[in-house]
């Protein structure tokens, strides 16, 4: 009886968890990474076939706003450095999505429950965010460098050019296309491309 109390207690905790907190290890490598999260690769092979956003350039994405980190925060802000003023922004989740924009992402996709700390949601919001850079901005699917900047901007933000006025995140955008291209090569080599 013991045995199976704690076989229901485990799956309660289990179901009732969030998304991962804890990052795989060797974030270098995209197919270690889908190895020891086999759901990260059915989630991205959905979000790519749904919105044209391939893997690689998702993967690349979620490394640099979170690590992939299921529950990551902006760091919090303080006044004269020592008095807590919140975070700096309400971005959460794998995809770091702040909330008005997950607001209009879960309206226009009608995923009322879509959560930003559940990896598959991460990547469908990611896939349609940049299907939408693609299609309002002229950027290819495959450009993980452009997109990035449209994904930080905002599409209006990337539009007026913002980001030309930001060599820190130029900088930022050039080292995701590298991680997009690196990934693209390790998926390819371990047959999951």
């Amino acid at each position: 009886m013991k045995k199976y109390l704690r076989l229901a207690v485990a799956l309660l905790l289990v179901s009732c968890g969030g998304g991962e907190n804890r990052a795989p290890r060797n974030l270098d490598d995209a197919c270690s990474i889908l190895e020891q999260r086999p759901h990260y690769l059915r989630a991205l092979r959905k979000s790519e076939q749904r919105w044209g956003v391939p893997m690689a350039v998702q993967m690349a994405a979620i490394y640099q706003e979170s690590k992939f980190i299921g529950n990551a925060k902006t760091p919090h802000r303080f006044a004269l450095g020592i008095i807590p003023m919140g975070r700096q922004s309400s971005a959460y989740g794998y995809s770091q999505a702040i909330d008005g924009t997950w607001d209009d992402y879960r309206d226009a996709t009608g995923k009322r429950g879509a959560r930003r700390n559940q990896f598959d949601d991460a990547t469908d919001f990611m896939g349609w965010y940049m299907n939408q850079a693609s299609g309002q901005l002229g950027i290819s699917p495959y450009d993980a460098n452009n997109l990035y900047l449209a994904y930080h901007e905002g599409l209006a933000g990337y539009g007026r050019g913002s980001h030309n006025e930001k060599a820190w995140l130029l900088r930022v955008a050039a080292n995701v296309g590298e991680r997009a291209n690196l990934y693209e090569r390790q998926l390819i080599a371990c047959g999951k491309n």
